[in-house]
């Protein structure tokens, strides 16, 4: 099959799955971007997670991780449903995670993605990835045309703003790069930086994970400081987000059904949380990404959030 019309088959069926956007782009070392995570590693922004720091040589060189690498085929997938409820008593939790676990929804998705690219070209072979696979994603989604990288580190898109999730397929196989998207359209604008109550940003562009709400309530292990200030956030933080002027502009409810918020998130308060028992964690976040920070986790996160409230 010509290159342009397997590109072209590949988007229309990425399309057909639910994807948003998506861009392709040539397996390279970018060097800036490796000594960029470097530099972010040294001065321990990347807090207790340790993964990122054990698999360096793979995020910074794509080679390292699938050697066969050709093209990066970037998706995005939005997973905005509204933005957490501002009243001072509710237990707040990050939008992408009022539904079912992004991880396997998007790795099957793109799982169905490559097989449909086999039946057309069987001697192709890929990987598909999430972020939990060690490559920089946001990087790749970049380069290939997606969106580009806020000041609150998160991949923007003119469509959707930063609501959305992303995932890629490696394939050994060239073709056509798209357009990388070399502007930054946040200009002036400093409002995610200016909202965060904890200073979690350095500089623009740059996130300190020991002082950021979502780390602290899903990453952290063990018990807080005592000077913590989480904001009514139990399980991650989109403050943000919430404030970025593309994200109130061009914010679009998903139609993705199992990102669609569980009924037992919504506008819950805080001392109903705190009757959490063990039993109702496991039945409420059955195949939901909050079981990452446990029962013991979002039960600190909750008493924590009650008592500064």
């Amino acid at each position: 099959m010509p290159q342009s019309e397997l590109k072209k088959f590949i988007k229309d069926t990425a399309q057909k799955l639910g994807f948003t956007h998506i861009g392709f782009s040539a397996a390279s070392v970018d060097e800036i971007k490796s000594k960029q995570l470097k530099q972010w590693l040294d001065n321990g922004y990347h807090a207790s997670m340790q993964w990122m720091e054990n698999r360096i040589m793979e995020r910074s060189n794509i080679f390292k991780y699938y050697p066969n690498a050709k093209t990066i085929i970037s998706t995005s997938m939005n997973y905005f449903t509204g933005n957490a409820n501002n009243n001072e008593n509710i237990g707040k939790i990050s939008n992408y995670a009022w539904g079912d676990d992004y991880h396997k929804i998007i790795k099957s998705k793109l799982f169905q993605l490559l097989r449909k690219i086999q039946t057309k070209e069987p001697a192709i072979n890929g990987l598909a990835c999430v972020d939990t696979s060690p490559i920089m994603e946001k990087s790749w989604a970049q380069k290939s045309g997606i969106g580009w990288i806020g000041k609150h580190t998160n991949l923007i898109t003119k469509s959707h703003g930063s609501w959305v999730f992303l995932g890629e397929i490696i394939l050994d196989v060239e073709l056509q790069p798209d357009q990388e998207f070399i502007e930054d359209l946040c200009g002036t604008c400093t409002a995610c930086l200016d909202a965060c109550p904890t200073n979690a940003f350095p500089q623009p562009y740059v996130l300190d994970s020991t002082k950021c709400i979502s780390y602290h309530t899903i990453e952290h292990r063990g018990k807080f400081n005592d000077d913590i200030e989480l904001s009514n956030w139990i399980y991650g933080c989109d403050i943000c987000q919430e404030v970025c002027p593309w994200n109130i502009k061009f914010a679009n409810k998903t139609t993705e059904n199992s990102f669609k918020p569980r009924k037992e998130l919504i506008d819950k308060n805080l001392n109903d949380w705190e009757l959490l028992t063990e039993k109702e964690f496991k039945n409420i976040f059955k195949n939901s990404p909050i079981k990452r920070t446990k029962f013991q986790g979002l039960k600190r996160n909750i008493s924590t959030a009650n008592q500064t409230n």
